[in-house]
């Protein structure tokens, strides 16, 4: 049975901001000083939600300088430089193609609101998307409670939907809102964690699209 609702994750899927937060991490990491520094598959090795965790990873230590404020730090680089950030590849032709099948499309994001908005409005693609789901605060928690919000007031079962992401958490989100997944490898996360979760792995988003329409 075809879908009703598209839920897409942004960060990683429907923006290609890799690099950038390689970068962003990288220069974090310098301005106090830490000697590690990442390439995009080392990032993309330790990359994950919760962000705290991701930290921890990355090695910073929080009896330094606390989470609140290194995500705040990250941030302020991160907001600014992201209007270079160009869309995935493929990501026209996956919005147009299930705008032409006649599903409905959200975007589903940890990002804050007015960040997502911006974003979205830079790249002239909100007109896809019946609203944009972000989060309140800057520390990126969860989604589930956003995604059933939604298609409870939209009187849309979850098994009519399908999450598109690029991270396990996308995948964990899906099996909390009872959506199908499908995950794509040229995002935050490597094809072989994606593929450890058992949801189809595409190689970028046609592929994705061409999975669920058929």
């Amino acid at each position: 049975m075809r879908p009703e609702l598209i839920l897409w994750d942004w960060n990683g899927t429907l923006l290609d901001d890799v690099e950038l937060c390689v970068d962003a991490l990288n220069r974090l990491l310098a301005k106090h000083a830490y000697p590690q520094r990442y390439d995009r598959n080392q990032y993309r090795a330790i990359f994950g939600f919760p962000i705290e965790e991701y930290y921890i990873r990355a090695g910073f230590d929080f009896s330094r300088h606390s989470f609140a404020m290194l995500a705040e730090e990250y941030m302020d680089d991160y907001i600014p430089a992201s209007a270079a950030c160009p869309l995935a590849d493929g990501a026209i032709e996956a919005l147009d193609a299930f705008r032409a099948a006649g599903l409905r499309q959200v975007v589903l994001s940890a990002s804050p609101v007015p960040t997502l908005t911006r974003q979205a409005e830079e790249r002239h693609v909100t007109g896809y998307f019946d609203r944009l789901l972000g989060l309140g605060d800057i520390y990126a928690k969860s989604k589930v409670e956003l995604g059933l919000r939604f298609m409870r007031e939209e009187g849309i079962d979850p098994a009519r939907a399908v999450m598109i992401g690029d991270s396990v958490h996308d995948f964990e989100v899906a099996q909390a809102m009872g959506t199908a997944c499908v995950l794509q490898c040229s995002g935050h996360q490597s094809r072989e964690a994606l593929a450890a979760t058992g949801a189809p792995a595409a190689e970028g988003l046609r592929e994705a699209a061409q999975l669920i329409l058929g």
